[in-house]
């Protein structure tokens, strides 16, 4: 059981992380490439991948003796750069700590992570050169899918906070968790080797979805900074290149079909008549499906003599943007 304390300040600072970070999505894939388990579904994933990563990912594997890693790979940051540049960041007492914790059980040390431990520029550039090569490989083919998934996940929180409230988008995060009394329950997963109790303390919580991992929760919690939760999200199986439609196949299972088409009729400002008409529904039908998508901050509204009008909100035509090229 994991257990997460909010205080009163923790639940106006709970927010969603507004785009996927390439550096945790990185570690759950690889999480992912080392589990034995599910091995029906991602075998071949795991097989293709193996068979794809360059030597120079190897020192990651340094990193993660018996399955665990150290706390100072856990940040965010909107590129593998930035992400990269944060961890580079970290205290050098904060670096050192936590590889002794890591290979406390015994075993060899590398020389690398010795020269790590030392604070040598030339292991943090192996370390860098070990990540981008990981990410080239394991994660820039489907980096595109990612962000279109976490687009799809956002809007879907988005609507549950607006219909429902903060508890039911949590514990709809995280199917089976409850919410009772501040503390926000996951029965069933690992606990943290720092205990299964984490206190916010008012520092906030960042939920971010992540689209590789299967197992449970993966808490990030370094003093100072707000917590971040990264619980699994998607569809479950090993992601994969797609064509465009897989966007518009997200959108509307979040969405629903007509509430995704109302997005997509508003390229323009429309009435609710206009709206009607375009989407084939009856004026009542296009009010609702509106008033929900307002709600969830994705359309304005605005009334101008007897005639209502309404347009895209910047969050609302991003969902619906063109993908750059």
């Amino acid at each position: 059981m994991l257990r997460i304390h909010f205080t009163a300040d923790d639940f106006a600072r709970v927010r969603f992380a507004p785009r996927p970070s390439p550096v945790p999505e990185l570690h759950a894939a690889l999480m992912m490439l080392g589990a034995p388990h599910e091995e029906l579904l991602f075998g071949r994933w795991r097989g293709r991948l193996e068979r794809a990563l360059p030597a120079a990912a190897g020192p990651l594997a340094d990193l993660v003796p018996g399955g665990v890693a150290p706390y100072f790979l856990d940040v965010l940051g909107g590129t593998r750069e930035e992400g990269f540049a944060l961890i580079r960041a970290s205290r050098p007492e904060f670096v050192r700590s936590e590889l002794e914790r890591v290979y406390a059980g015994g075993g060899p040390v590398p020389s690398w992570i010795r020269a790590l431990h030392g604070g040598d520029a030339g292991a943090w550039r192996t370390l860098d050169r070990a990540q981008a090569a990981a990410y080239e490989t394991v994660l820039a083919p489907v980096w595109p899918l990612v962000q279109d998934l976490h687009r799809a996940e956002f809007t879907r929180h988005a609507l549950t906070v607006a219909e429902q409230g903060l508890g039911a988008a949590l514990t709809t995060a995280a199917p089976g968790s409850r919410l009772r009394d501040g503390v926000w329950g996951w029965p069933g997963a690992p606990d943290d080797p720092r205990g299964p109790d984490v206190r916010l303390g008012g520092r906030g919580l960042v939920l971010l979805p992540t689209f590789h991992w299967r197992g449970g929760p993966l808490v990030q919690d370094v003093p100072g900074r707000p917590v971040v939760l990264a619980y699994p999200a998607g569809r479950g199986l090993p992601l994969a290149p797609e064509g465009d439609g897989t966007r518009e196949e997200a959108l509307t299972g979040v969405l629903g079909r007509t509430r995704a088409e109302l997005l997509h009729a508003l390229d323009e400002a429309r009435t609710t008549t206009g709206l009607a008409r375009r989407l084939g529904v009856s004026n009542a039908t296009a009010s609702a499906h509106a008033q929900a998508l307002r709600a969830a901050g994705l359309i304005t509204t605005t009334r101008t003599g007897r005639s209502v009008h309404h347009a895209r909100t910047p969050l609302g035509a991003l969902l619906v943007a063109p993908r750059p090229l």
